[in-house]
């Protein structure tokens, strides 16, 4: 079950960066998934041809951006001294 559940972590951290758009994963009886996306109704779109876990992990990750990293200001502070000094982060 770890399997799916890396894949369906996945679709929900894109289902969080596409403000909740729905998404689904289907998992195939050999073990592999495809991305699925739902345009009104009993109507949904297939939006991969099946693929292996982490080739869909991949997959999904590459659809909409990802959240940039929280900086606290610690962190926004020492990027700018860096910058200042010339040096770069890293």
């Amino acid at each position: 079950m770890a399997r799916s559940t890396k894949a369906s972590n996945a679709v929900l951290r894109l289902k969080n960066r596409s403000d909740q758009a729905p998404y689904s994963m289907v998992s195939t009886s050999n073990g592999l998934f495809y991305l699925v996306l739902s345009t009104g109704g009993d109507i949904s779109e297939k939006l991969n041809e099946p693929l292996e876990m982490d080739a869909f992990v991949q997959f999904v990750n590459s659809i909409s951006k990802q959240a940039p990293k929280k900086a606290s200001k610690f962190d926004i502070a020492f990027e700018e001294k860096l910058q200042r000094s010339g040096k770069k982060p890293g």
